[in-house]
């Protein structure tokens, strides 16, 4: 995803999808929680409606969508 020099855009798709906290680590939300949900436990389904923090390998591309992050 090379980017040519002048104006940086923020990725608005990339934006929708993760939040920057105050000290800049990524959160992204966690997958498994939109169909069949009639086999996970209860426990299981609460734990995916909580955000987590996106993979360290992951970081770099990510804000490389985010100019402004």
């Amino acid at each position: 995803m090379a980017r040519k020099a002048g104006k940086a855009k923020t990725r608005k798709s990339v934006a929708k999808r993760f939040k920057v906290t105050g000290t800049g680590k990524i959160l992204r939300r966690k997958q498994g929680k939109r169909h069949i949900l009639q086999k996970k436990s209860s426990k299981r389904k609460r734990s995916l409606g909580k955000a987590t923090l996106v993979s360290e390998a992951d970081v770099p591309r990510v804000k490389e969508n985010l100019p402004f992050a």
